[in-house]
């Protein structure tokens, strides 16, 4: 029933350049990601040609300045952007998302000899990078981490094993942080090490629940040696990096949360405005209405959340605090409304002829990659009552 078909989601953007990059992006996903998804993502394949037409495209570096290859697009606008990928394909969105947190280092504390070097390139010449702070023993405590790197002449020599990396084995450059000093986060430093290096290489791929498309692997570090240049920002800086990253990662994946639900909506949708039971479609029924309505209702809170601390982040206000709301929010968001859409199909939303399992399966994650929900938790809590044990 055409009234009842789901709807482009009607955006609030700043820009006539805006609206038509959203253009851009909904041309691109409809063509060269989603027919193909679903098949993929069984598959566990990676569509590397899908970014190299992102980049070509101008879409792997657009909160970063113009002058080394970004988009100069407020955070508000690249957000949207993800969100619109994600809801096509999570490998897609998240990927994008990743890359941006990888480039976020030397985009921001990079000397101007470090972002003319290598951003170019980064941001626009098809590369993929990789985010490696995680361990083995060091998820959610990642000051506790134990890769090391020892300074040699005018090079460091890095060795250690990163966990759960996004683009592992794949991916051209990887941000790592390693410790150069003593325990705890004032001891650890930034690298950019390219995915070449001599020494450096990765595990098998984990085997996931979900987001089969996206590489996840740990990658070793044996005796990787890259030059001082190749050091971002100062000797004991890398930890303060990586968290001001986190800040602005957490809101990609805000973004891509409510791109995963949305795109459930949309799927619980179409189906209840087909399927016919007892005379009518079963969109007629209002205990489905319900659930349809808070669905949508989480979603643009959610998205309403996200934006907020986005524009925050653009008028260069303090944000930590709603990234961590945002990413809490949108990630539980996306896991009720999966589940939700996988209800309303019942048994066809148990089988994967439908894409209704695959959102679920894959929102599961977003509660935990780039800080789990209970460590955003924690970092809200801090805002509000200050550091636990005062």
């Amino acid at each position: 029933m055409p009234d009842r078909a789901p709807q482009p989601v009607d955006r609030q953007l700043p820009t006539d350049e805006a609206r038509d990059l959203i253009s851009l992006v909904r041309d691109i996903a409809q063509r060269e990601i989603v027919p193909s998804a679903a098949e993929e993502e069984d598959a566990g394949r990676f569509p590397r040609e899908v970014f190299a037409l992102l980049s070509e495209s101008g879409l792997l570096g657009l909160p970063y300045d113009a002058e080394h290859g970004g988009g100069d697009q407020p955070y508000e606008v690249y957000l949207q952007v993800l969100e619109e990928l994600a809801a096509a394909r999570l490998t897609v969105g998240l990927g994008v998302s990743v890359h941006t947190l990888a480039s976020y280092a030397l985009a921001a504390y990079g000397t101007k000899e470090q972002q003319a070097e290598h951003l170019p390139a980064m941001l626009g010449g098809g590369l993929l990078g990789a985010y490696c702070l995680s361990e083995p023993a060091s998820g959610s405590d990642a000051a506790s981490l134990r890769t090391k790197a020892v300074r040699e002449g005018d090079d460091w020599v890095i060795d250690g094993t990163k966990a759960w990396i996004t683009h592992g084995g794949i991916a051209d450059f990887c941000t790592v942080m390693a410790r150069t000093g003593e325990d705890g986060p004032r001891g650890i430093t930034a690298f950019l090490v390219p995915g070449d290096a001599e020494g450096l290489s990765a595990a098998v791929p984990e085997k996931k629940m979900g987001l089969k498309g996206s590489p996840t692997a740990q990658v070793h570090l044996d005796g990787v040696r890259v030059p001082d240049a190749r050091r971002i920002g100062d000797e004991g800086q890398g930890f303060a990096i990586a968290l001001s990253a986190l800040d602005s990662g957490r809101l990609g994946i805000a973004a891509c949360a409510v791109g995963v639900a949305q795109a459930a909506l949309d799927e619980a949708l179409s189906y209840a405005g087909q399927r016919r039971q007892f005379g009518r479609p079963i969109a007629d029924f209002q205990g489905l209405r319900f659930m349809l309505a808070d669905m949508a209702t989480q979603i643009e809170a959610g998205r309403a959340l996200y934006l907020t601390a986005a524009r925050l982040r653009d008028a260069g206000l303090p944000f930590a605090k709603q990234a961590a709301m945002a990413k809490l929010h949108c990630t539980d968001t996306a896991m009720r409304v999966t589940t939700d859409a996988v209800q309303i199909l019942g048994g066809y939303g148990y089988t994967a002829d439908f894409p209704a399992e695959r959102y679920m399966r894959e929102a599961k994650v977003l509660q935990i990659v780039e800080g789990t929900n209970q460590i955003q938790r924690m970092v809200i809590a801090r805002h509000l009552a200050g550091p636990e044990g005062r």
